[in-house]
């Protein structure tokens, strides 16, 4: 039985109780907290949470869901020892006991019964195997972004969430951030007139294939160096991939489009409409001297034109998004400030404290999700499409042509892009 459905056991257990006149006993023996009397959230209604690499941006995740009463953090696996005391460390001393687990190896923790939910903040090069693990495990996830390094990962795992029926939340929490919300909201009411063209910020799109030199290999109860690879091709271990500089790596990167365009992209894809398709045209851009500039022009079927690009943005925070009308535009970033062109629409403006970058209301929609088993907002199904849109873009920009793609066969109309839709992954490592 899915740890969900054994919660919901336990609370009709103790409606029955209550209903069969059980008051004379539970006052003497159960306290008030445990039937959640006092204000507090009973212990069977708490959603039980392992964690599965945890870095920078997983620490702050983690502190969330850690602040939240109706969770308990039981779990942490991860490849370095070092972060496994730490966390482990925090938990018992937020709950003051030694009840939290560690972890090398994820399937350790996954068998456990007693967990309902992970938070996933691996690098992205576990994002998909992870999650697909998890949820074979019949485990909901929270996912950091980007969920996937290829156009096949990024199918396999909507399909897994699909097939096992768990919660996912993708980490793109700017889908419950206020400017974005309304942002959306403007574009979705026709107050822009028809939609003509999204665009989303995204960085210089490259990666290199470049490898540090090799270092002695740590033991693995220090450091698994072939657990931290996982799918990806065997390299030296050197300490800088551990220690963060993995980005702008292919083997472990999906490049600037996707670091920044699994967030704008999919907002973009939202604001649009467009969460169940993604554009058919990826056409470079050039600079006038016929280098590759790090813009991409890319075209729905309707005709409605995403732009990518990384300039040209009015300074309202990373992670900018613009949608125009043939009526006006209006543009916002994670400063939580917002504008738009002219004063009609400045009425519809407000401002929203919450910085882009925070995740809190994010990983609360998650939470209540798991107790309802609601689809969240950013579901696998529309976090797929947005991150497909990604690789399609970076795909056109490394063959330096215009592609045409089929979002429903998820096929190119060029053999060589057909080729870049998948990577090969390292045994015995299989989607």
């Amino acid at each position: 039985m899915k740890s969900t459905q054994t919660r919901v056991g336990r609370r009709d257990f103790l409606k029955g109780v209550a209903l069969c006149g059980a008051a004379s006993f539970v006052p003497a023996l159960v306290p008030a907290s445990a039937l959640g009397l006092d204000g507090t959230v009973s212990p069977s209604e708490k959603i039980n949470l392992g964690a599965i690499g945890i870095g920078a941006r997983g620490e702050g995740d983690l502190a969330i869901f850690m602040g939240r009463p109706d969770v308990r953090f039981r779990a942490i696996c991860d490849i370095r020892r070092i972060r496994r005391e730490t966390i482990r460390d925090r938990a018992n001393k937020l709950y003051n006991d030694t009840e939290c687990a560690t972890y090398i190896d994820m399937h350790e923790l996954l068998q456990r019964e007693d967990i309902d939910a992970v938070l996933i903040a691996t690098g992205d090069r576990w994002h998909t195997m992870a999650s697909i693990t998890a949820a074979k495990y019949g485990k909901d996830v929270y996912c950091e972004k980007p969920l996937s390094l290829t156009i096949q990962e990024s199918r396999a795992l909507a399909d897994a969430v699909k097939r096992y029926g768990i919660v996912y939340q993708a980490g793109t929490q700017r889908r419950n951030i206020g400017n974005f919300m309304l942002a959306a909201e403007i574009a979705q009411s026709g107050k822009l007139g028809k939609l003509t063209e999204v665009h989303a910020n995204t960085l210089w799109p490259a990666t290199d294939q470049d490898w540090y030199p090799a270092e002695p290999e740590p033991a693995p109860d220090e450091v698994d160096w072939d657990r931290w690879l996982g799918p990806c091709p065997w390299r030296p271990y050197n300490s800088k991939y551990v220690a963060g500089d993995w980005r702008g790596k292919f083997d472990f990167h999906g490049g600037g489009i996707l670091e920044w365009g699994s967030h704008t992209v999919d907002l973009c894809q939202w604001a649009a409409q467009k969460d169940d398709t993604a554009p058919v045209r990826y056409e470079p851009q050039f600079n006038d001297d016929g280098s590759i500039a790090g813009h991409i022009w890319a075209y729905y079927a309707d005709g409605l034109k995403l732009v990518m690009r990384s300039d040209g943005w009015l300074g309202l925070g990373t992670c900018s998004a613009r949608y125009v009308g043939e009526e006006g535009w209006v543009e916002t970033g994670d400063s939580g400030r917002m504008a738009v062109s002219n004063d009609k629409l400045r009425g519809e403006l407000k401002y929203f404290g919450m910085p882009g970058t925070d995740p809190t209301t994010h990983i609360a929609e998650f939470c209540e999700c798991v107790k309802t088993r609601r689809n969240p907002k950013a579901n696998a199904a529309v976090a797929a499409q947005s991150h497909i849109a990604s690789h399609c873009a970076y795909i056109a920009w490394q063959l330096q042509r215009t592609i045409e793609f089929d979002p429903v066969k998820e096929e190119f109309n060029d053999a060589d892009a057909n080729r870049m839709r998948t990577r090969a992954m390292r045994a015995p490592y299989t989607l």
